[in-house]
């Protein structure tokens, strides 16, 4: 039996599969965040080892001797060349670990790097082609044909994009609220629940909750529910940032398909990340628009995992 590696390593946790090459998973291990680009090379390796190392303590006491054939790490952060190298360095410090249980031996063609939009689309749909349309924290739209051509939209982060992420819904609410009270916007529920939500005895308490606190992108982003909240209950200013969320992801997924889907094929895109749980129907306004436009795409929510999609990238290698 062959068993193989399939890793999801994001900005917030690390999680780990061992498959077998019937797709079926052995253990699960999860560990601390893993995007080197904020925490480090020498963070997101440690990350990883532990993730792979809860896993695999896992499998050594409930299935016979393992041998890792292929792995597939799929990484927030790995967008540029010099990403795979950084990574490759840090696969093969794995492959000397003293601490994992589970020893390996791999060649450069066994080792998968890919960034973790493609391990979200596999694993939420179970297959090797579609589109993934993730809102959470962030954004991204990705997409890969049956030819292996890939496209994304999105995904440069909270400064430079992000557009339709909880971060940057949230941000829309907090100035719509700051407006309202300069009185220079629409007056809004917002400025009430955003008060009551937050405990503040007045808005000018925002300044020193945001910038004195040091709140980063992770908090902020949390503040979204509050917009998704006003916008199921009416609120037009609310209903205004949620449907220009769904306009832009309309947009970015049209942009997929257009340019790598062009014969306008049956396919399958699966919906990704916490903005799409909400109260608002924001989902159910992006799936009517987008189904308007294209009556061959069939809009899901998660099959599987993405580590499960990583393990299945890593199973190609086997085939």
């Amino acid at each position: 039996m062959n068993y193989v590696l399939g890793i999801d390593g994001g900005g917030s946790k690390t999680v780990c599969v061992l498959m077998d090459e019937t797709r079926q998973v052995i253990s699960r291990g999860k560990a601390g965040a893993s995007n080197y680009q904020s925490i480090g090379v020498d963070a997101a390796r440690q990350s990883i080892e532990f993730a792979i190392m809860a896993a695999t303590d896992q499998a050594v006491n409930i299935t016979k001797p393992i041998k890792i054939t292929a792995i597939c790490l799929g990484l927030a952060g790995i967008g540029r060349a010099e990403d795979i190298e950084v990574v490759k360095g840090l696969v093969q410090q794995l492959q000397n670990s003293e601490l994992l249980p589970i020893k390996w031996a791999l060649s450069a063609s066994d080792i998968v790097i890919c960034h973790d939009a493609l391990i979200a689309m596999v694993g939420g749909i179970g297959n090797h082609v579609g589109i993934v349309a993730a809102a959470g924290t962030g954004s991204i739209v990705f997409g890969r044909n049956h030819q292996g051509v890939t496209k994304r939209v999105g995904g440069w982060g909270y400064i430079l994009g992000d557009e339709g992420s909880a971060y940057k819904i949230a941000i829309a609410g907090v100035q719509a609220v700051l407006k309202a009270y300069d009185g220079t916007g629409m007056p809004t529920s917002l400025v009430d629940i955003f008060k009551a939500y937050l405990e503040l005895s007045n808005l000018e308490a925002l300044v020193e909750l945001i910038y004195r606190r040091g709140w980063g992108v992770t908090e902020i982003a949390a503040l979204a529910e509050i917009v998704d909240l006003a916008a199921a209950l009416g609120d037009k200013v609310a209903n205004q940032i949620i449907d220009d969320a769904v306009q832009y992801f309309v947009k970015a997924t049209s942009t997929v398909i257009e340019q790598i889907f062009s014969d306008r094929p049956t396919l399958e895109l699966v919906t990704t990340g916490s903005v799409w749980q909400g109260k608002s129907k924001m989902h159910e306004k992006y799936t009517a628009s987008l189904v308007q436009q294209f009556p061959d795409v069939k809009v899901i929510f998660p099959k599987h995992e993405p580590a499960y999609g990583a393990g299945l990238l890593a199973l190609q290698k086997l085939s």
